[in-house]
């Protein structure tokens, strides 16, 4: 009988996390298939124990779900717990444990640009469970600030304020952020705008950003959002959404398996899918 992991979310659509884990499960010669299942709100508690009922080995959770979910699960990682959001769970003989490897992901996703966070000034867009998952990684590794810039300022704030380690932020509005832009160095778009069908849309004016910054977006379909062609064509350096999404992926894949799979195969893998190279 094959192993059934998932992944829960709405929409979910354009994920590739299935392409990606079935991949590696032929790889590794493993019985074993991943499913998207696209679950409304109100039905999330239903889908989860259904997964529990079914035996699934473990899931990922996407947007709108990664805070949501908590109450339904029977234990929660210390650090997603600090975080608030989950995004990986793990099924240990009927326990549901669940993780955040968001965090992690982008960081370790970023050594390709950036190999230290110490230093840096960083602006961080949007205050959702992404947002909060790399505002409280990076917390950690002594950067000089990271601001929060949202549309609705009181969720930057409580954010800010429920934050583990000792940092130096500000809440801002979008447009605050738009004009302190050139003070940053590393600058990162953690909402979903800029995903179909909007793909026209960005949150913040680059008017006033500094052309040393690296302009970071979350968002991997498109590989390329406006807000990367505008930073890109104002001289700055970019990244998508590629590399948090592999890393995460793998870190997720280690937490059901024990083993941490092919990074490149998966970046690869998932370019292809998207019509990238």
């Amino acid at each position: 009988m094959k192993k059934l992991f998932a992944v829960l979310g709405n929409p979910i659509g354009h994920s590739m996390s299935p392409v990606m884990h079935n991949d590696l499960f032929s790889l590794y010669n493993m019985n074993a298939v991943y499913l998207p299942f696209q679950v409304k709100e109100e039905e999330l508690k239903e889908a989860v124990n259904g997964l529990r009922a079914l035996g699934a080995v473990g899931f990922n959770v996407t947007v709108p779900h990664k805070s949501t979910i908590m109450p339904f699960l029977d234990e929660i990682d210390e650090l997603a717990a600090s975080i608030g959001a989950v995004n990986t769970v793990v099924n240990q003989n009927g326990k549901l444990i669940g993780y955040n490897t968001d965090g992690l992901g982008f960081l370790k996703g970023l050594d390709e640009y950036v190999t230290k966070i110490e230093g840096h000034k960083i602006l961080v867009i949007g205050a959702g469970g992404a947002a909060r998952a790399i505002y409280f990684t990076l917390a950690k590794e002594n950067p000089v600030q990271i601001d929060i810039a949202n549309r609705t300022v009181e969720k930057a704030v409580e954010l800010i304020t429920e934050c583990p380690y000792s940092i130096t932020s500000r809440a801002l509005t979008l447009e605050e952020a738009g004009n302190y832009l050139g003070e940053y160095d590393l600058i990162i778009q953690t909402t979903m705008i800029g995903m179909e069908p909007n793909t026209e849309e960005q949150p913040i004016s680059l008017e006033n950003i500094n052309k040393q910054a690296l302009v970071c977006d979350i968002i991997y379909n498109p590989l390329e959002t406006s807000i990367l062609r505008d930073a890109k064509e104002r001289g700055a350096a970019v990244q998508n959404g590629i590399n948090m999404f592999v890393y995460q992926g793998a870190l997720a894949f280690e937490i059901w398996t024990g083993r941490l799979p092919d990074i490149q195969r998966m970046k690869e893998n998932v370019l292809r899918q998207l019509g990238g190279k």
